[in-house]
């Protein structure tokens, strides 16, 4: 803007200056950095007598996120910490609040604390609360720290109460979004009885400034667009209308500066001023000129009075200097006003309803600008950050692409992010799930307590252990069996090995691969009531005693919930720490916790490092951030939309081989979160691409791209699926160690996906129901020392066929070629098949499980799950069993080679992985699932090889 002070057309001096005598002081409705760091805010307040300034979202939008004032400062604070983009805009824009303030001090202390404001608005999404406009407004009072601050509030019903709070508690107050008068009314009562709240506790009211900030130009933009539109209709008052174009807004600021006056001549009044108030002047806003057949300063010279505040656009500003007349305009013609008022009123021309639309429009507006200028914030904080963080890019149909763009509109308008931050249910069903949403900031508070987990990873590599075994089930295990797949041995660490299984094999195998003499178990168990956890802890600590002796305890730890019977088992038996979880997070979303930190502090991953790229993660998808500019709303929005809109719910993941581990813990993550009440999204796990025509349009692919170690192959397959139009998400991780971004992201996805479904994302009630039926038949087993007997429906050799009287019913035939036959003609469009074995999860048998899942997918066309029990009963199982009836199931048992037996116990571990197997199929039949399980006596390899023969026959 223009700062050459010019003598006016009058002949007199500047008539912004020329305002002070008239009472009238001048604030420019404007603030950059730039300006006021060259002299320029300085230079306007010596020559043309500015007294104020005030800023909003939408002029911080055009400083920050344009041109390159700020870029020092985004470095810098991106240099030192880590941040959201709404902290970095409130950081930066506090500091031009304050460099303003302090340019404008000597105007305060001239005026006695009259004028020299600079004014700062609370979020525009508070425009309706009117709590957490009070929290914000005394936060950024102090923030700012500064005699010459004004907090802007808007003057909504619910802020008004906000202003009454803060003005009693002596904060300065600039109470914006007037309209009506009515309004004006409510907002005025608030300052007065705020101050008189204050005078009745005996604290001094001198001190405290507010200004009532009434917008003009809108109001005329609304009524003469009326005007213009029943004129153009033929209207029979057409002559008396054209009268009115241009008068309202001035004619409503001249009848509310009439109530001002009586207000301030009022008894009430005259005893607050008597103990040294302020009066709350009236600020005349908006007042640059819209319509360009009026004067370019009418808003200007047309509200001239004592007391009063001109916020004046900087374009105005500078017209105002050059050909402004000043005169004492606002009493004029009082009468000539409120006949303006009458004739609007007798025209219908709803002067109350325009009112009301235009609080509710600049509430939206602002709110819209307050987007803009965090979009423009995050962008610019993301580019800064680079190869800092991971990125995602979609490859949407255009169909889809619409529909997920509207959601996220949706998304932004609704304040949904924030709502979901702010912990409110209704973004789910409305039930418990604000209990659930710890996980949200567990990153900080394991930030927090990094001295101890520092301490304890040290103490782990002085002790010299050899191995790490983790014993534990679902979200306790599948967290850090990534991080021990995907990072390996640390040196000068123990090499971390997970086991979740039950079968006797298994167990037997990895009890060779460690040393008991120097190896370190952990015991994970959220509730710790959970099987598995408890009779593998039992079989190691039997295992290691007899090595280790009475020592045994020191070579244990255990990380559960607190009040948990695993935290009793651990205090008697001496175990060597113990680490707590949160009630509050459910066991899939806790690998940023204890359950996951704890493993990885003792296998030597980098703590520091690993949490601060997880905190990158949270802050890109904090409540500040825009929902298409916020990777977890942008990919829980298309997972989300393309099951709900395009029935496109087979969400399928390719992941580069560094990180290929990450399917199996967003498997779990998405079907238990997801799969319930018929609905879901059912994750498809390591199944490797084929060629486009061989899917269904049912999927959804996930692309997680490590860029250093990407494989051809796999991007040739996913381009090919791009090419023909199937929707892809690619997401491209610079290092390994950006799979903590990654957690939180697919985390943050989940539960945004969980809204747009219509679910609780943080229960998992069919889980249950299969751990209360295998309860059910090992108390049968302790009570007569075998399970409950059963009959299969055929057999074949070494195979034996079992199912409920529906399924057998549908499974006609007695070979096994013919009933895989009969189970497999199920398989329709849309479905999807999942093997189910119940045997060692060993290199050999899960060679044989890929071979079968995509002879099956190629020959159907379907969707295929490779799972191994009980290791998915917390995981899969879920979406399995209350997901969408969609599955068709083949579950494989077979003889164990050898059993095990469990400490303190009458059934072993062969027992209960059977009747984990039988309670799986009992629930999926009663679920109404297509189901049959094949159990293989004898050799198991050979049996395999013939079943996997048969299958590919009978399809």
């Amino acid at each position: 803007m223009n700062v050459v002070q010019k003598t006016g057309v009058q002949g007199a001096a500047n008539p912004l200056k020329a305002l002070e005598q008239f009472g009238q002081s001048p604030w420019l409705d404007f603030i950059q950095r730039s300006y006021t760091e060259n002299g320029s805010l300085k230079k306007l307040v010596d020559e043309d007598g500015l007294k104020g300034v005030t800023s909003n979202p939408a002029i911080f939008q055009k400083a920050m996120g344009q041109g390159t004032d700020y870029d020092p400062q985004y470095k810098d604070i991106l240099a030192h910490r880590i941040v959201d983009a709404g902290t970095l805009y409130e950081t930066m824009a506090i500091d031009d609040i304050k460099a303003a303030t302090k340019v404008l001090f000597p105007v305060y202390e001239a005026t006695k604390g009259l004028d020299g404001y600079v004014s700062l608005e609370v979020s525009p999404y508070l425009a309706r609360d009117t709590h957490g406009t009070v929290e914000e407004a005394r936060r950024l009072w102090k923030a700012v720290d500064a005699k010459n601050l004004m907090i802007k509030i808007p003057g909504t019903d619910e802020g008004a109460p906000a202003v009454r709070t803060v003005i009693s508690e002596g904060l300065s107050i600039n109470v914006t979004l007037l309209f009506s008068i009515d309004a004006y009314k409510k907002v005025l009562e608030a300052y007065i009885a705020g101050l008189e709240d204050r005078h009745a506790k005996g604290l001094p009211v001198s001190g405290i400034a507010s200004v009532a900030s009434f917008f003009v130009s809108r109001i005329d933009g609304k009524i003469d667009k009326k005007i213009d539109d029943r004129v153009a209709a033929g209207d029979k008052d057409a002559a008396a209308l054209k009268a009115l174009r241009g008068k309202v807004a001035i004619a409503n600021a001249k009848v509310a500066y009439q109530h001002w006056l009586e207000v301030t001549k009022s008894a009430r009044w005259q005893k607050l001023a008597a103990a040294g108030a302020q009066t709350q002047r009236l600020l005349w806003a908006s007042t640059g000129t819209k319509d360009k057949t009026f004067s370019d300063v009418l808003y200007v010279e047309e509200l001239i009075g004592p007391d009063t505040v001109n916020t004046i656009p900087p374009a105005t500003f500078d017209a105002f200097r050059d050909h402004g007349k000043v005169r004492a305009s606002l009493t004029e013609d009082v009468e000539g006003a409120r006949h303006v008022m009458a004739e609007a009123k007798r025209l219908g021309l709803d002067l109350d309803g325009v009112t009301t639309t235009l609080v509710n429009e600049g509430v939206s507006s602002f709110a819209d600008a307050f987007d803009d200028l965090l979009g423009s914030v995050a962008t610019k904080q993301n580019a800064l950050l680079g190869h800092a963080l991971t990125t995602t890019t979609l490859n949407l149909p255009a169909d889809i692409d619409a529909a997920v763009k509207a959601s996220l509109d949706t998304w932004r308008k609704d304040g949904t992010v924030r709502r979901l931050w702010a912990r409110d249910a209704t973004v789910w069903t409305g039930k418990d799930e604000s209990k659930w949403l710890k996980w949200l900031d567990i990153v900080e508070d394991r930030l927090a307590d990094l001295p101890a987990l520092e301490a304890f990873q040290a103490e782990v590599k002085q002790k010299g252990f050899k191995d790490i075994l983790l014993l534990g089930m679902g979200g306790s295990s599948l967290g850090p069996e990534v991080l021990a797949e995907t990072f390996g041995k640390h040196d000068g660490f123990p090499h971390l090995y997970v086991l979740d299984s039950t079968d006797p094999q298994q167990i037997k195998a990895f009890e060779k691969k460690v040393d008991l003499a120097h190896t370190l178990f952990i015991v994970s168990s959220k509730s710790g009531g959970t099987l598995e956890p408890n009779i593998l802890k039992a079989y190691f600590f039997d295992a290691a005693k007899k090595v280790l002796g009475d020592k045994v305890g020191s070579h244990f730890v255990a990380v559960t919930d607190p009040g948990s019977h695993m935290e009793e088992v651990a205090k008697k038996d001496g175990f060597w720490k113990i680490f707590y979880g949160d009630k509050q997070i459910g066991g899939r979303y806790s690998v940023l916790s204890n359950f996951g930190i704890v493993p990885a502090a003792a296998s030597g991953v980098p703590l520091k490092l690993f949490l601060d790229s997880a905190l990158r993660g949270v802050k890109a998808s904090a409540a500040s951030v825009p929902p298409a500019l916020n990777p977890g709303v942008v990919l829980g929005t298309v997972l989300g939309v393309a099951a709900t809109q395009f029935g496109r719910d087979k969400v399928t993941f390719v992941t580069s081989h560094p990180i290929s581990d990450m399917g199996a813990w967003m498997e779990q993550l998405l079907a238990e979160s997801t799969g319930k009440i018929g609905r879901g999204l059912i994750p498809i796990d390591d199944e490797t691409l084929g060629a486009p025509a061989l899917y269904g349009k049912d999927r959804v692919f996930a692309y997680l791209r490590l860029e250093t170690d990407a494989c051809s192959e796999e991007d040739e397959a996913v381009k090919a699926l791009v090419a023909a139009g199937e929707p892809v998400v690619t997401i491209h991780l610079q290092d390994k160690r950006q799979i903590a971004q990654e957690f939180f992201h697919w985390e943050f996805a989940t539960a945004v996906a969980g809204s747009i479904l219509g679910i609780d994302a943080f229960d998992q009630p069919d889980v249950e129901a299969s751990k209360i039926e295998t309860k059910k038949l090992t108390t049968a087993y302790n009570e007569t020392g075998k399970l409950p007997p059963e009959t299969p429906f055929a057999t074949d050799g070494a195979f034996s066929f079992f199912a409920d009287a529906t399924n057998a019913a549908a499974l006609k035939g007695d070979s096994l070629a013919a009933i895989l036959k009969a189970h497999f003609g199920r398989v329709k469009a849309g479905d999807y098949v999942g093997l189910l074995a119940y045997i060692e999860r060993d290199n050999a048998h899960r060679a044989w499980i890929q071979r079968t899942r995509l002879a099956i997918r190629d020959a159907l066309k379907v969707a295929t799950a490779a799972e191994f029990g009980p290791r998915f009963l917390h995981s899969t199982g879920q979406a399995y069993k209350g997901g969408p009836n969609s599955g068709v199931f083949l579950q494989i048992t077979a003889d164990d080679a050898a059993d095990l037996p469990v400490p303190g116990e009458k059934f072993t571990f062969g027992v209960v992985k059977a009747a984990q197997a039988r309670g799986d199929f009992d629930v999926l039949a009663e679920r109404g699932r297509r189901a049959l399980r094949v159990h293989i006596s004898g050799d198991l390899k050979s049996g395999l090889q013939a079943l996997g023969q048969a299958i590919t026959a009978a399809l």
